[in-house]
């Protein structure tokens, strides 16, 4: 007698990087959340599994996207292409005064510790207003869900995102940044005589 295999998410998801605009087209998208810092702007997609975050200064343009599904997304612009089992770090400088960076982590969880992070990432995207999406997938009634969190600080947007699968206890994590490097201001010292 064989064991039916499960399917896993943890094998599928990638990060893309693009450097310039991907149309929400390619995306069946549950909730979209705008913000502007100055001259920064950021405009984030949810999906049911992943999200695309569109960064932006003046005409430069990154576009982060986390899914299971990249097949079909355009090659076009496409800088990165990461599979995010286990842990990973990108950076790069997008202008000469601005930088791109993001971290992705995945663990896998047992159904029980998988159902508590769950019930805890609930609460924590019903008290931070989150961009939040959940599901179960068909055929099964364990939960899935998807959270994005988008913040400003002083010359940056951060998005904060967390995609839980029950499919296998996946729980992917990314934290990304759209910096803005200032300069340092120039002093004009003078030798005394």
């Amino acid at each position: 007698m064989s064991v039916p295999q499960k399917s896993n998410s943890l094998q599928s998801y990638t990060l893309l990087v693009y450097r310039k605009a991907v149309h929400p087209e390619f995306f069946t998208v549950e909730g979209r959340r705008r913000l502007e810092n100055g001259p920064l702007e950021a405009e984030a997609w949810l999906t049911k599994g992943g999200h695309a975050v569109r960064f932006q200064l003046a005409d430069t343009c990154v576009v982060e996207v986390i899914t299971d599904q990249p097949q079909g997304l355009p090659e076009r612009g496409l800088t990165t292409n990461l599979i995010c089992a286990g842990e990973h770090d990108h950076q790069e400088t997008v202008a000469d005064a601005l930088t791109f960076m993001t971290t992705v982590q995945t663990e896998t969880l047992a159904e029980h510790l998988y159902l508590g992070t769950y019930k805890e990432m609930l609460v924590h995207g019903r008290e931070n207003e989150s961009l939040m999406v959940a599901w179960n997938d068909p055929g099964s009634q364990k939960p899935n869900l998807s959270i994005v969190d988008v913040q400003r600080y002083k010359s940056e947007i951060s998005t904060q995102s967390w995609h839980l699968r029950a499919d296998c206890g996946l729980v992917l994590r990314t934290q990304s940044m759209f910096q803005l490097i200032e300069e340092p201001k120039r002093t004009d010292v003078r030798r005394p005589r």
